[in-house]
């Protein structure tokens, strides 16, 4: 390994503090370092500088700092430049891919990592590829600022500009197939289609006939030729979700067709050049499932060439109070009546487990849109809206009984982790799952009557209120006798 070779670095940032920093901090690895505080600051520092790498913020006081690269790469196409950025959204990682930007880190960002990303950008530097000319559309098909999402905007800005196979891992709801959308709507096949299939939901059967298609008499019921999906994806993308449900036999097949390159409809003795970008994805643990016999280690390879993790909406932090917003926005945009939501109900929501994820969000943000009768969502609604969806869901027709229901749903959640184990603290987060519906319908059961609920629930009064202080239900109006 060589040693770090020192190189000239020109930091652009409005922030004062953030600059001083960042000139220490690389000064101490050894480089020589010019800051700048906006756009005119740095082509005043490029006259006289000449840096090897450029760090820059992308809101700047008098303009873009990404359309300072685009125009700085354009006439120095191997010019490597480093972007940082508090606007930490997935448009933001793709359009520093998509201007050529060397590495992008959102704020706020580990000292040691900018001086790593520095020191590889100096071994790097040579010309690159051209920057792709593509806009994203106003609409974010990804939405959340965590530091967790940050690296998934990360991965995906990285694999837009080439075909490689992806694997999409992440409990169900967590919104695989919209990654799978944005990696192709903004990568080199998005004017050819995009093409999901839910391996889960089709017959063991007939996977073969919807995967590659089959002639006319192929098989009884065959009554005419039959495209097959890889055939309506050509020159564009095949989603492949539910991987881990698919048929040994059905492996066997996809994966020949991912070593030659070309599949042959059943029946069919002609071989179609499969000209598709593979993504797959599955909320399985598909180490287990090659333990166990079930799934193929070699086609586990192929697919999982470059593997997204899609974190649950529980580890996301702040991106909560976002996504609740942005979903009563698009039920608004839907005909739903709008509405916004409360900083105790945005709280409410953070305290949730989301076993169901962004989806189980979105779910309940347009209940509550429909619901409500105000135009400010509170935390009661919040509360009482999450009780009652515990309750309609508990009970499905797998399950009988509400002993039956609560080991349906805790298996369901121990399974979304794979081969892993949920944080700690799993007794008394389920225990807050069951206990907080329970005081609240059975408050309202007694229309706010404590001494009644107490009596109902088989609690002293004082436990009672205790209960319902620590879970934070209540307080509810007593009803005078």
């Amino acid at each position: 390994m060589n040693a770090t070779r020192a190189g000239r670095i020109l930091v652009t940032d409005d922030d004062a503090a953030i600059r001083t920093v960042v000139r220490e901090a690389l000064r101490r690895a050894g480089h020589v370092v010019e800051v700048a505080g906006s756009l005119a600051e740095q082509r005043r520092a490029f006259a006289h500088f000449r840096p090897d790498v450029l760090v820059t913020d992308v809101v700047l006081p008098d303009g873009n700092g990404l359309d300072a690269v685009a125009d700085l790469r354009a006439h120095q196409p191997g010019f490597p430049v480093i972007v940082l950025s508090a606007q930490n959204t997935f448009t933001t990682a793709l359009r520093a891919n998509e201007e050529g930007a060397f590495d992008y880190l959102p704020k706020p960002f580990d000292l040691g990592e900018l001086a790593r990303t520095v020191a590889d950008a100096l071994r790097a530097a040579a010309p690159g590829d051209d920057p792709a000319q593509q806009e994203p559309g106003e609409e974010l098909p990804l939405i959340g600022r965590s530091p967790v999402m940050q690296e998934v905007y990360r991965t995906i800005a990285r694999v837009v500009s080439n075909d490689l196979t992806v694997l999409i891992l992440g409990e169900s709801g967590t919104g695989k197939e919209l990654v799978a959308r944005a990696i192709h709507d903004f990568g080199g096949r998005k004017e050819a289609p995009f093409v999901p299939v839910n391996m889960a939901a089709i017959p063991r059967e007939l996977i073969e006939s919807e995967l590659f298609g089959h002639e006319r008499g192929a098989f009884t019921g065959a009554a005419q030729r039959n495209v097959g999906r890889f055939e309506q994806a050509q020159r564009g993308t095949l989603f492949l979700d539910e991987i881990g449900d698919m048929p040994i036999e059905a492996q066997t097949r996809l994966l020949r067709v991912l070593q030659s390159g070309e599949f042959t409809p059943v029946g069919s003795a002609r071989a179609i050049r499969a000209d598709v970008r593979i993504i797959s994805a599955t909320h399985q643990d598909l180490p287990r499932l090659i333990a166990e016999g079930s799934f193929r280690e070699d086609l586990y390879y192929r697919l999982n060439v470059v593997p997204v993790r899609l974190p649950p909406l529980r580890e996301r932090g702040g991106d909560m109070a976002l996504l609740a917003r942005y979903f009563l926005d698009r039920a608004a945009a839907s005909g739903l009546p709008r509405k916004s939501l409360d900083e105790a109900a945005a709280l409410r929501l953070e305290r949730h487990n989301w076993p169901g994820n962004v989806r189980e969000l979105e779910n309940l943000m347009r209940r509550l849109a429909a619901l409500s009768r105000d135009p400010v969502i509170g935390a009661a609604l919040v509360e009482q809206q999450l009780a009652a969806g515990l309750a309609g869901v508990a009970l499905t027709p797998e399950t009988s009984s509400l002993s039956e229901a609560i080991e349906h749903h805790i298996a369901r959640h121990l399974a979304s982790y794979g081969g892993s184990l949920p944080p700690d603290g799993l007794y008394e987060r389920i225990l807050s799952e069951v206990e907080r519906p329970l005081f609240r319908l059975a408050l309202a059961a007694v229309r706010g009557n404590q001494l009644k609920a107490a009596k109902l629930l088989g609690l002293n009064r004082n436990t009672l209120r205790k209960k319902l202080t620590d879970l934070g239900v209540g307080p509810a109006v007593r009803r005078p006798d």
